[in-house]
């Protein structure tokens, strides 16, 4: 059976703190994103803070998730058509890329896991909008969460906006249950059945992070020069993707979110 852990009290305080952090880095990070300075240069500023100021432990670095080599960053940075877990390298920004940074921190056990786009420079129509309609179908999910919901009215309603838009969704990764772990249960799909799935109680947590293509919604390994870096995915036909998250509590008469900037 399923076992999602319910936070309360002091649980609950925890996780806010760690999701304020985790949005703390993001806030830090954007007067950087410009053109010229590399994903690398951002990774170090996000390890220095989380380390040196939240006296915090990057949970993404050297996490290796059964399957997978340990991942060598701090921060993951997705640039363009890549979906997710893109590598931060030495590669600068160029004017009009699109880029997620998606950070997660551990401060005192709890884990805080929230991601944003960025627009370097001046970006296209195209890519403004991507990245505006991702942002705004994550909330159309995040706004079905309260007692008594099903975890698939918010993967509809993702859908559904999305796909109205013209966008595609990507299946094979899902918002997810966090707490002293970094994934745990509930999987959180961002399509999907209304008044399907778990029932949502007071005290769940776990993010919400649509990862929405302007094409088709097929993915696959990034593999440059016939080497694949073992983590990042990329869109089968090159479109441009976007992704949101937050980290978001059942709370008694709706949810509360702990990684609002």
């Amino acid at each position: 059976p399923m076992t999602i852990t319910l936070k309360t009290g002091d649980e609950v305080e925890g996780m806010r703190a760690a999701g304020r952090l985790a949005s703390e880095v993001l806030d830090l990070l954007t007067p950087h994103v410009k053109p010229g300075v590399s994903t690398e240069q951002l990774d170090r500023l996000a390890h220095d803070h989380i380390v040196h100021v939240q006296g915090a432990v990057p949970a993404p670095l050297n996490y290796a998730p059964p399957g997978y080599i340990p991942y060598p960053k701090s921060i993951c940075t997705s640039i363009n058509h890549q979906v997710c877990h893109g590598i931060p390298n030495d590669r600068p920004l160029k004017n009009g890329d699109i880029v997620n940074i998606d950070v997660t921190v551990i401060k005192d056990g709890w884990h805080g896991d929230t991601s944003r786009m960025f627009i370097v420079g001046e970006g296209s129509i195209a890519a403004k909008r991507l990245c505006a309609l991702t942002y705004e179908a994550m909330w159309k999910g995040i706004a079905k969460v309260r007692p008594g919901a099903r975890l698939g009215d918010i993967g509809h309603a993702i859908q559904m906006f999305a796909e109205h838009q013209g966008f595609s969704i990507v299946r094979e990764f899902c918002g997810h249950g966090i707490g002293t772990k970094f994934h745990e249960e509930p999987q959180v799909l961002h399509y999907g059945r209304p008044g399907t799935l778990e029932a949502l109680v007071p005290g769940m947590v776990f993010t919400v992070e649509p990862m929405i293509n302007a094409g088709r919604r097929d993915i696959r390994e990034d593999r440059k020069g016939g080497q694949y870096d073992g983590w990042t995915i990329v869109t089968k036909d090159r479109s441009l993707s976007a992704q949101w998250e937050h980290t978001v509590l059942v709370t008694d008469t709706g949810y509360e979110v702990f990684t609002l900037s």
